[in-house]
C-alpha cells in the first residue's frame, strides 16, 4: 500500500524517529510539478550512490551521521545540519550511524 502524500496546508511531522528509525523507509513526503520533499531513511552503511538532480537540494540530517560527497569533498552531517547544493552538482552518502534527512529537491524539466 502506497504512502499517501501530505496535502496542501496539512502539518507533517518530521521529527527525528528515534527508536522507530529501525523500522521506517524513505518515502515522498509531497511531491508538486516543482518540488518533491522526501524523508529519507538510511541505517548504517547504506550508500546512496553518487548521482546528480537538475534542480537545487536541501539535505537535513534529521537524526544519526552520514557522509556527504559532493564538489570533490566529503562532510559528515550530524543531527540539526542543513547543505545546500547547486543543480547537477554530483553527490553521494553514506549513513555512518542510523540516520535519517529531510530531503528537498527543486524539479526542473
Amino acid at each position: 500500500m502506497a504512502i499517501a502524500h501530505a496535502a496542501p496546508g496539512q502539518l507533517v511531522d518530521v521529527q527525528p524517529l528515534g527508536s522507530q528509525l529501525c523500522e521506517a523507509r524513505t518515502f515522498a513526503l509531497f511531491k508538486t510539478s516543482e518540488l518533491e520533499v522526501m524523508r529519507v531513511v538510511m541505517p548504517t552503511g547504506k550508500t546512496v550512490p553518487a548521482h546528480k538532480v537538475k534542480g537545487e537540494i536541501t539535505i537535513h540530517c534529521l537524526e544519526g551521521q552520514v557522509d556527504l560527497m559532493a564538489g570533490g569533498q566529503t562532510q559528515r552531517m550530524k543531527a540539526g545540519q542543513l547543505v545546500w547544493l547547486e543543480g547537477s552538482v554530483d553527490h553521494a552518502l553514506k549513513a555512518v550511524q542510523d540516520a535519517s534527512l529531510l530531503v528537498t529537491i527543486v524539479l526542473r524539466k
